[in-house]
């Protein structure tokens, strides 16, 4: 019975979490595509003098492609984080090789969740374009497979 409520605990605390880091992460990435040429921004992108509208900044039904990969990619985060952790605490009681192989796995698409992150790539001035829905759409069933794994590692 305590081990059921201790889980469920920490599935609510995990609910609670990546809804804080979407919200979050929804209004940072809504500021950081709705306005391209952001102080925050240390490389403004440069357009040759003459420049098509088009080439003025991210198009407005691509901003909210962005900011769809920056809400899943920050969620894809925490969940790897998330299962770091757990997989370490199993990993400390159960010296599994198969769980050391799940903390390698998940450092490294950690490591790659963080890299590709739209807004760690805006942070350091960088713009992407071009992608459309194709720029989410990987970090989608990045998503399902992460939540599936989490699933197993609470169970």
């Amino acid at each position: 019975m305590q081990k059921g409520m201790y889980r469920d605990r920490k599935i609510i605390f995990l609910l609670a979490v990546l809804i804080v880091v979407a919200v979050g992460t929804a209004f940072l990435a809504s500021y950081a595509f709705i306005r391209p040429f952001s102080p925050f921004s240390p490389l403004p992108p440069q357009f040759p003098h003459g420049a098509p509208p088009s080439a003025q900044g991210i198009p407005g039904d691509l901003q909210l492609f962005y900011a769809i990969e920056a809400v899943t990619s920050s969620v894809n985060i925490t969940l790897l984080i998330f299962l770091l952790v757990t997989n370490t605490d199993i990993f400390r009681k159960t010296r599994s090789k198969f769980t050391f192989i799940l903390l390698i796995f998940s450092g490294a698409f950690l490591l790659k969740d963080l890299a590709s992150s739209p807004l760690v790539i805006w942070a350091f001035g960088y713009h992407q374009e071009g992608l459309g829905p194709f720029a989410f759409v990987p970090d989608l069933f990045e998503f399902v497979v992460l939540w599936a794994l989490l699933y197993l590692t609470y169970e």
